[in-house]
């Protein structure tokens, strides 16, 4: 998760796309091999957050990364993100 938040969506996001399914699938191309991982890892981290998943996920990446200026919450925004890498 942390490639994700801190590199395609933080601050230079603009090298890999302009909106979220245009991030999302240059992350898949670039890690083609891996991005089903990504998926097992947003579940774990919705899992072990239930109750204060804004929090967690705030705290963990609130220097690169909020959910809100791409118009998500945070559930939202990771259940988009797995949307888009099952695709």
């Amino acid at each position: 998760m942390d490639n994700l938040f801190e590199i395609y969506f933080g601050q230079d996001f603009d090298i890999f796309g302009e909106t979220v399914p245009e991030i999302v699938a240059r992350y898949k191309k670039d890690f083609r091999h891996h991005y089903q991982k990504l998926i097992r890892e947003i579940d774990l981290f919705r899992n072990r957050h239930p109750n204060d998943l804004d929090t967690a996920f705030h705290q963990r990446y609130w220097r690169h990364f909020s959910a809100e200026p791409w118009g998500y919450t945070t559930v939202s925004f990771l259940e988009e993100v797995q949307r888009l890498l099952r695709e």
